[in-house]
């Protein structure tokens, strides 16, 4: 139980500090605005810096998964089992909904608009706010399964910091398609507080993430190194 409770404050850390960040910035709304560089860094910055954070703190409790398009790529690496995969995505989503009920009650008593819900951005087409979060949810899960390789030995000490920094970096590409998600919890919770579009563009950042999951999945099996197999 104490992974999953693990899970579950690692996500709500996430999405507090990560969406909260992106509400004080309003980058939510004016972020695909090139003349607001600096909303679109600072919450790519936030992001990442929340994934490291927690992973140096549950890390050693659950693998600090707190996204369930990681927890599915892990599983179908066979690093996780069937039923830890579904209680690991459950306890994720909670925390995103704690995270997001916090968030709220302190924008409703500051005057602030919004959760930080994911959304397409000016021109982006359901088809390419689709592709953006499954080519993007690949690349940055692919990360994850290669950096906490058992082949690659020291560097997995490191490992919480390569996947912080590439979410950052993840952000800093995506963010002008679709706020970025790659994250299915992320996406849920700040949604359904926040309602409109986000909500109904929701399923773009459920599908597409796990979409992208499972083709990190494959790549990862077809050049992982021969030992680990």
């Amino acid at each position: 139980m104490k992974k999953y409770l693990a899970e579950m404050f690692g996500t709500m850390v996430l999405v507090l500090m990560g969406c909260g960040v992106a509400v004080s910035l309003n980058c939510s709304s004016n972020c695909a605005d090139v003349a607001n560089a600096g909303t679109v860094i600072g919450t790519a910055l936030a992001f990442g810096l929340a994934v490291v954070a927690m992973a140096y703190t549950i890390g050693g409790i659950s693998g600090c998964h707190i996204n369930p398009a990681i927890t599915l790529g892990v599983y179908l690496n066979k690093g996780i089992s069937g039923k830890d995969a579904g209680m690991y995505m459950l306890f994720q989503v909670i925390g995103a909904f704690i995270g997001s009920a916090i968030l709220w009650v302190l924008t409703a008593n500051a005057g602030l608009v919004g959760t930080g819900a994911n959304d397409l951005q000016a021109g982006v087409t359901p088809l390419g706010g689709l592709l953006a979060e499954i080519f993007f949810t690949c690349v940055f899960v692919l990360v994850v399964l290669g950096a906490t390789s058992k082949t690659n030995g020291a560097t997995n000490n490191f490992a919480g910091l390569a996947i912080g920094l590439s979410l950052v970096l993840v952000h800093l590409a995506c963010i002008r398609y679709t706020g970025t998600s790659v994250n299915p919890a992320r996406s849920i919770a700040p949604a359904i507080f926040q309602g409109g579009t986000a909500l109904t563009n929701l399923w773009i950042f459920i599908v597409g993430p796990f979409v992208g999951a499972v083709l990190s999945a494959i790549i990862w099996k077809c050049i992982q190194p021969v030992e680990e197999k």
